[in-house]
């Protein structure tokens, strides 16, 4: 797990804990445990979620060119920083990341938006929480998943424990040390980052086999990370497959990615 590019709504439901800040930084949600998680909206027309990978924050993805095209196509774009991330609530308590944490603040974001139906955009970590979503909420019509492949499938991945272990001080584990170089040069919060980790979710093949939405997967085309593209594709019924130049870093940033989700979402 190399360095992440920091790679999701305006709706005022009081009685469900949305207080209102300055125009230009959104709002926060109360989620099902307390937890206020930061979101933005933009646009009006069709709901479209977007989620960021590990250690990122819904501003980062406002740098990519798909954020830009999708308002443009006349999307309504709904950013939220995913708890333990950016401006949401860091909560150092185990339980507050586990058992579908993050994908239940979607859900209850989505239920205070008076949401029926919408699609989302994952990239990286954003895809683990995406595919949480196939199986969890009815509401979702279609997925993109971008920059995953089927290693968050195991619920033991190497990868995963061996970022927690190394984010609570392991330093025998060299092969997340880009990771965790990465972490340690910016102003994060180390132990929920870890805790994100520990409870990650995955998502088995048997659930993945009865999605029946549409799902889009794009991959960069250098991107080595995160298990095979082809083996996720295979594991989701109906499923797309496309390629955009790049690494995992690089390829959310492309002119072809954006073309892949625009095309995907207008179909």
């Amino acid at each position: 797990m190399k360095k992440y590019t920091p790679v999701f709504i305006l709706l005022l439901c009081l009685s469900s804990g949305l207080f209102a800040q300055p125009k230009d930084e959104g709002h926060y949600f109360t989620s099902f445990d307390s937890t206020k998680i930061y979101y933005e909206v933009k646009g009006d027309g069709y709901p479209v979620l977007l989620i960021h990978g590990f250690s990122g924050n819904g501003q980062g993805l406002k740098t990519c060119v798909f954020y830009d095209d999708l308002l443009k196509a006349g999307y309504k774009v709904i950013l939220i920083d995913q708890r333990g991330n950016g401006r949401s609530d860091k909560p150092h308590n185990e339980s507050a990341y586990a058992n579908d944490a993050e994908a239940k603040d979607i859900t209850g974001l989505v239920t205070c938006l008076h949401i029926k139906q919408y699609d989302v955009v994952g990239y990286s970590r954003g895809s683990i929480i995406a595919s949480r979503l196939l199986v969890l909420d009815k509401r979702l019509h279609k997925a993109i998943m971008g920059g995953m492949g089927d290693a968050y499938t195991n619920p033991e991945w190497p990868r995963r424990v061996h970022a927690y272990r190394a984010l609570m001080g392991d330093t025998s584990l060299h092969d997340v040390d880009d990771m965790v170089k990465y972490i340690h040069s910016q102003h994060f919060d180390e132990l929920a980052l870890a805790l994100q980790q520990k409870y990650q979710p995955s998502t088995s093949p048997a659930e993945l086999s009865k999605v029946k939405i549409p799902v889009l997967i794009i991959r960069g085309t250098e991107d080595k990370e995160n298990g095979s593209e082809t083996g996720l594709n295979k594991l989701i019924p109906g499923s797309a497959l496309t390629y955009v130049p790049g690494n995992h870093n690089t390829a959310i940033h492309t002119r072809e990615f954006s073309y892949a989700v625009i095309k995907f979402l207008a179909q």
